[in-house]
């Protein structure tokens, strides 16, 4: 997660934060591919798993959360990978995950990705 999904997303959002003059469009393209190929192969990886790992929680579940949900905002794929979704679904329902998503709503707007 860190690497294939993380680390794409913040070049994206990071990208963001660039002056005009010195925006990386090819860096985000590139960004956006490796993201693309990340969803496709947890897409598939995914089927049957509740969680990352298999049928328990584990860490690799801790990492994909963060990850999957800012990169799903730079680069949604509710509509073109359904297993992914619903993951990230089970992940942003787990109590732990909704109590961070509900403590950090004041702090939403300063995420500087804007579609």
């Amino acid at each position: 997660m860190d690497s294939y999904i993380q680390t794409p997303m913040q070049k994206i959002v990071g990208d963001c934060l660039r002056s005009d003059g010195e925006k990386d469009p090819t860096g985000v393209t590139e960004a956006r591919q490796t993201l693309q190929t990340a969803y496709d192969i947890l897409e598939k990886s995914g089927v049957g798993k509740t969680w990352a790992a298999g049928d328990h929680f584990s860490m690799a579940d801790c990492s994909a959360a963060p990850a999957l949900f800012y990169a799903n905002k730079v680069a949604p794929f509710n509509n073109t990978h359904p297993n992914l979704a619903r993951y990230l679904e089970r992940l942003t329902q787990r109590p732990s995950f909704a109590r961070v998503l509900e403590e950090a709503k004041p702090y939403f707007h300063f995420f500087p990705y804007k579609n």
